[in-house]
């Protein structure tokens, strides 16, 4: 949306959030619902398997680390019946993520989702043992016992923990195992985990800002026949400070872009190697605009390179 839909959105989000926890949502929240699943949202293949990923995902950090029966977790409940109806399945969170993890847990109890959930969570640990207890306290927060993606936190002594993802799995436990990280500091080391280690998915930042995955890793990851989950395609929300006040491209139309954030989601998955783009929100309306991105034609080879010179100048 707009930045100054935004603006309009905060004004009136308390009252909103007041409302869900009385259980009235309002007729425009509705209206926004049934615009969200209005048409299939883009799929992608987990090249190791096949599986079809629509290509919108939710982060969750953040935006889900939330009190349970707050009006927050009540905006929330909202947010995943929007991310659900509109044909999203992956979450992804963290131990290390706050309560995010018990929140998704209760969430997809609260509305029956977990069928329809591809979970994603992560090891963030410095043993083995360490893990193994985290492990155990994630199944009991997410409320479940397998998950379909645990990833290596940040790469997070990874020599160990990547063996014990690949130990779960052959359990049964989780269906793909990966690494993250998000910063470029990350890339060389994510690399050569990549060249060395099979992998079933890679989780890294790339935004219209932020491009130097697309120098090696993003091609890499084709090559290898590796997923790519991108996290921070907003950069941590300042891209929406650069665009204050400023229109889209004239031809964001043609696009079937909207609003700014829209844009920013659409350029990350216009990017062939990307399978899904996690962005995080709270907010049912923005929820709603987001998965607008994954619909309509992607962007055009010129319009991506128009995208990053006038970020690379804001």
């Amino acid at each position: 949306m707009h930045l100054h839909s935004r603006r309009r959105f905060l004004a009136g989000s308390a009252a909103t959030a007041s409302a869900l926890a009385l259980g009235a949502l309002p007729l425009p929240m509705r209206t926004l619902a049934a615009a969200a699943a209005s048409g299939p949202l883009l799929t992608r293949p987990i090249p190791s398997s096949g599986e079809q990923l629509p290509v919108i995902g939710a982060g969750t950090s953040g935006s889900y680390d939330v009190a349970p029966g707050s009006p927050e977790y009540a905006a929330l409940q909202e947010v995943v019946r929007i991310f659900f109806e509109g044909g999203a399945r992956l979450i992804d969170t963290s131990p290390n993520y706050g309560r995010s993890d018990e929140v998704v847990g209760s969430l997809l109890a609260d509305g029956g989702w977990r069928d329809k959930a591809f979970i994603a969570t992560k090891i963030a640990a410095d043993s083995r043992e360490a893990a193994e207890a985290q492990w155990k306290d994630s199944q009991r927060r997410l409320r479940t016992d397998k998950v379909e993606l645990l990833q290596v936190h940040n790469l997070r002594d990874w020599q160990r923990q990547l063996p014990f993802a690949r130990e779960l799995k052959e359990q049964g436990r989780t269906k793909y195992v990966g690494v993250t990280h998000y910063t470029d500091a990350g890339l060389p080391e994510l690399e050569r985990i990549m060249r060395a280690e099979k992998l079933d998915f890679i989780q890294i930042h790339y935004s219209v800002n932020s491009t130097r995955a697309a120098e090696r890793v993003l091609p890499l990851a084709q090559d290898r026949g590796i997923a790519v989950l991108i996290n921070r395609a907003f950069d941590d929300g300042r891209l929406f400070a650069k665009v204050k006040d400023k229109p889209l491209p004239g031809w964001a139309a043609e696009a079937g872009v909207t609003s700014w954030a829209q844009m920013f989601l659409k350029f990350a998955i216009s990017h062939p190697a990307v399978t899904v783009v996690i962005p995080a929100t709270g907010k049912p309306e923005r929820q709603a605009d987001q998965l607008k991105a994954g619909r309509g034609p992607l962007l055009s080879e010129g319009q991506q390179r128009e995208l990053v010179r006038q970020f690379a100048a804001a």
